[in-house]
């Protein structure tokens, strides 16, 4: 099965963890995520099938939302409550308006530092594991865009928040930071990943319940479908089947049409099967991944 499965993970499982008993249930020859879930969060966790683990990177890339609880007075070292606390503030008053009016500083398209406890990799080794033997870095911020934060509840310490973000956003930093702004520190206590691109968390499945709810099974067409297509002739499609780049003024005018940024396309034949992904190359298209079905 080339399928990618809109999983829900659980709470104190961790990414790996989840691929490797979904790919036992479906009895897959590869798995793979597209985007990896700490152990304390929950929700969507795309998991990735045979053929289809090749368009993980492609996934990956689409935006997303969660929603998070932040506890205001405590810190921690990871930014969430599996960290060591490093600073309380007690005697904090914050109203509903100053939080509304701060949240507001974090949307747009902003730097964000990430956290030492993270997956990111230097020199092959993740910060995390650095982290843990006390290196401390210097990192620096990255560039993200937050769409929206919602506030959807207010009982102090607690905050809880909807947030739409691009990716590579880390929410633990950004309850982090949110705390600072409010001057009482902060950590977050929980998180569920709600949506990925058009992938929704009411659409997902746990591990017991994929028997019935097949409407968490997706193929890669349908995942692939934030690209734009591009059908090719028996002719063009032998080309780009034996890795070949195939001339943009070759092409048919129709197919002309839908040949627009972004830069990927999901490459079809005739019929409209999906064999792959083309990037736009200058003036010609090269495949990128070609599906073995």
């Amino acid at each position: 099965m080339n399928i990618i499965v809109n999983f829900n993970k659980g709470r104190d499982v961790t990414s790996q963890e989840a691929v490797k008993a979904v790919k036992r249930y479906f009895k897959s020859r590869k798995a793979g995520h597209a985007g990896t879930l700490d152990p304390l969060a929950t929700g969507i966790l795309l998991i990735c099938l045979n053929e289809a683990t090749k368009i993980t990177g492609y996934l990956s890339l689409l935006d997303k939302e969660y929603i998070t609880t932040l506890k205001l007075g405590e810190t921690t070292d990871t930014y969430d409550a599996e960290g060591k606390l490093i600073k309380t503030v007690r005697d904090f008053r914050v109203s509903e308006d100053e939080i509304k009016e701060v949240l507001k500083q974090f949307i747009g398209d902003v730097e964000q530092t990430p956290p030492m406890f993270s997956a990111i990799k230097l020199n092959g080794t993740p910060l995390y594991k650095l982290a843990r033997s006390g290196v401390k870095l210097d990192l620096k911020p990255r560039k993200i865009s937050i769409y929206s934060i919602e506030l959807l509840d207010y009982t102090l310490p607690l905050i809880t928040l909807k947030v739409s973000c691009s990716k590579g956003t880390y929410i633990r930093s950004l309850c982090n930071d949110i705390g600072e702004a409010l001057h009482a520190g902060a950590h977050m206590t929980e998180l569920q990943r709600t949506k990925i691109g058009s992938f929704k968390i009411e659409n997902s499945a746990k591990l017991e319940e994929l028997p019935l709810k097949k409407k968490a099974l997706y193929t890669i067409d349908y995942a692939l479908g934030h690209l734009p297509e591009l059908r090719f002739s028996d002719s063009e499609l032998r080309r780009i089947k034996n890795g070949n780049t195939v001339n943009l003024n070759d092409l048919d005018s129709a197919n002309l049409t839908a040949v627009k940024p972004p830069v990927f396309l999901r490459l079809k034949d005739p019929e409209g099967k999906i064999i792959g992904i083309g990037k736009i190359s200058g003036g010609s298209i090269k495949p990128e991944r070609l599906f073995n079905f």
